[in-house]
């Protein structure tokens, strides 16, 4: 059975009303663990020295210790509080355990990350810590891959991804998005398509599918996924359309492209702000289960 990775043992102590979906990854797995495919593992939590690969060690620091200025804690959206940090450390060291996981078997999945608007020395939009960023620096600084590309299909842009790898010719940076949606300043991926408003199920896969021949043409040695799952058109936060059939269309053409070139895999989910929330969690399932028929279980 294939092992995913999970962080909902630690809370968020969050204000009322607070408008962060926490128990979505509780409810995902849930949803998984009653396929009966997969097993489960706590994401071990990051280590600072690794964090430090893709951050700036006085930023990493700084939110560590609880002394970062007001002003950078209200554009990250959340309350310090000891649990934030280990929420934090956790969702990174899920995708690294995730990233171990598709070099050895040859795909891997993290039930959280994503944190793609956490830039090197700044949090934004609910992420502190880009784990995608510091998984590919571990990669990089292990020599167990130069090469290595991120499909970020979340409805908003992976800005910080971007702005980390702006420098990079062998990081390649891939975002479809919603061009009228978040974050308003936009930074410059290696390939970004910017969908208007309401784009639905047709559309957005005739946009996503000529692309994926480019991250081939790239020749990466491992690709990280970004399975956002707020272009569902139920998203309060999306500004797309698409439906679930179609979210899995989209999962499935990026994953058969992957498989038939057999390059690991790692999966990260994403954004997702349905109201009512089991449509979020149903859509972040279905990646995973998508990816448990093209690539197997084993």
């Amino acid at each position: 059975m294939k092992t995913l990775f999970y962080t909902d043992q630690y809370t968020l102590p969050l204000p009322e009303g607070h408008r962060f979906p926490i128990q979505k990854y509780r409810m995902t797995r849930d949803l998984l663990a009653a396929d009966g495919v997969f097993c489960f593992e706590p994401a071990p939590l990051a280590d600072r020295e690794t964090v430090e690969l893709a951050h700036d060690p006085e930023y990493v620091t700084a939110f560590l210790e609880g002394t970062l200025s007001p002003q950078a804690i209200r554009r990250i959206g959340f309350p310090w509080s000891e649990g934030l940090v280990r929420r934090t450390m956790a969702s990174v060291g899920g995708t690294l355990a995730a990233t171990r996981e598709a070099l050895a078997n040859g795909w891997g999945g993290n039930l959280a990350g994503g944190t793609h608007h956490a830039f090197r020395s700044e949090g934004s939009g609910f992420c502190v810590f880009n784990d995608i960023a510091v998984s590919i620096q571990w990669l990089r600084t292990a020599g167990h891959a130069k090469r290595i590309a991120v499909i970020d299909l979340d409805v908003h842009q992976g800005d910080g991804t971007a702005q980390i790898f702006e420098d990079e010719p062998e990081v390649l940076t891939l975002s479809v998005h919603c061009e009228v949606n978040f974050p308003f300043r936009k930074q410059q991926s290696k390939i970004d398509v910017a969908l208007p408003e309401g784009v639905g199920d047709g559309e957005y896969l005739a946009a996503l599918e000529p692309l994926l021949p480019q991250v081939s043409s790239f020749q990466p040695e491992i690709i990280f996924y970004q399975a956002g799952a707020d272009p569902l058109y139920s998203d309060a936060l999306g500004k797309l359309a698409l439906t679930h059939q179609g979210l899995m269309a989209r999962d499935r053409v990026v994953m058969e492209a992957v498989r038939d070139r057999g390059l690991p895999f790692v999966i990260t989910m994403g954004g997702g702000y349905s109201k009512p929330i089991e449509m979020t969690a149903d859509a972040h399932a279905n990646t995973f289960r998508t990816a448990a028929q093209v690539f197997g279980i084993a």
